[in-house]
This record gives structure tokens, sequence and C-alpha cells, in this order.
């Protein structure tokens, strides 16, 4: 299966803010947005000039498949997919992309960051409605109960991040039970929810070309 594997504090620096890839690094003095807030590479520190609507465009779309982790293929997949169904299309996308099974559990606290929990559920630590899920790409559907596994509770990385969830955002369209280790999706997720700022309109605009 194809993933990045460069840096991932460079996309946080590309993007001039803060991404939350890295789980608790991202809440401390380590994080590289604190220490060098400018762009990665030789050049990262010159102003450039008023960049054109493309490179605007261009620049969201990276930044949130950077945020979800997914690669132009897969993303271009979910954009087609939020096109078709009824509705605006740039709230269907990240109705899609934040009800993935990894994201869920990261959204639940039962995981520093969207990476682990794509390590969690392809270790088969993680079960929908009581059945085993490999599969980080699984749509989560409203009602459904998402669980870690009796057995995997006592994970150093799970046990980590519940640590750390009173620093991170609670959104309300989840809801978890942080000592049996469940949760639920309580309704479909709504873009006015999420804690970074984006731009959908120019998501759209790039692949409507």
């Amino acid at each position: 299966m194809a993933r990045y594997t460069e840096a991932k504090c460079k996309l946080c620096r590309r993007e001039g803010m803060k991404l939350f890839l890295k789980g608790e690094r991202c809440y401390s003095s380590s994080c590289a947005m604190d220490r060098r807030p400018y762009g990665p590479g030789q050049h990262g520190r010159r102003r450039g000039r008023k960049p054109s609507d493309y490179k605007l465009q261009l620049r969201e779309k990276q930044k949130v498949r950077s945020i979800y982790g997914v690669l132009e293929k897969q993303f271009v997949l979910y954009f087609k997919e939020a096109n078709r169904q009824t509705g605006a299309t740039g709230e269907n996308l990240f109705n899609l992309l934040e009800k993935r099974l990894d994201n869920v559990i990261y959204r639940m606290g039962f995981a520093p960051s969207r990476s682990s929990a794509r390590q969690l559920i392809r270790h088969k630590h993680v079960t929908v409605e009581g059945v085993g899920c490999d599969i980080p790409s699984r749509q989560v559907r409203v009602g459904q109960t998402v669980a870690i596994r009796t057995k995997s509770h006592n994970i150093p990385q799970i046990v980590a991040s519940l640590k750390d969830n009173a620093k991170r955002d609670r959104l309300p369209f989840v809801e978890a039970d942080e000592k049996k280790l469940t949760g639920k999706l309580l309704t479909e997720p709504q873009l006015t929810d999420l804690p970074i700022p984006i731009q959908e309109n120019l998501i759209v605009e790039l692949y409507s070309k």
C-alpha cells in the first residue's frame, strides 16, 4: 500500500499552520511550527509574490490530503463520489473523509494521530459493531459502535492518547467512552464542526476545471 514516508512536520511548515499529524509532539515545544514557522527548504524564508488562484486551490487541496493522510488517486475518487451525491460537493467530500474508520478512531481520542489509528486498524485492534475490521478507509455509518478490542486496551499509544485528550478538540458528531474504549458516530459530520479552517470551495474549483 502506497503511503507518505517523508517528514510530516514539513507538511505543516509548507502550509503555514499546524495540521496535528504527530500527536503529542504537536502540542509540545518540539513542534516544528513553533521552532521554525516558515516553509521547508532553502527558499522557505523568502517572501513570494502574490499567489495565483491555481496555487491557492492547489495548496488547499494538498493541505486537506495531508490532514487525512490520503494520496492523490484516492482523493480524486472521494471527490468523484462526493460529486455524484446530492447536495454541496464540498460538504459531501468532507463527510466522506470524516467517516473513514481511521479518522473516527482519531476523533474519539483512541489514537494520537490518524497514522497511528491506521496502524491499530491494520493490526486488527479495532472492531465495528463487534466485528473485527482491518480496513482504515471503511466508511462508518451513523449509529455504528466502534471499539478497541479488550485485549488491546493497554497498548502504549492508546494509553498515551487518552492522557492527551484534554488538549484536543471535542467534536459534536462523535461520542466516546474512555473507560470501555467504545464510541459511536452520532450524526453526519458537518464542515463547520472541524477545528482546522478549510475552504472547500477552492478544492471544488480546482477539480471542476
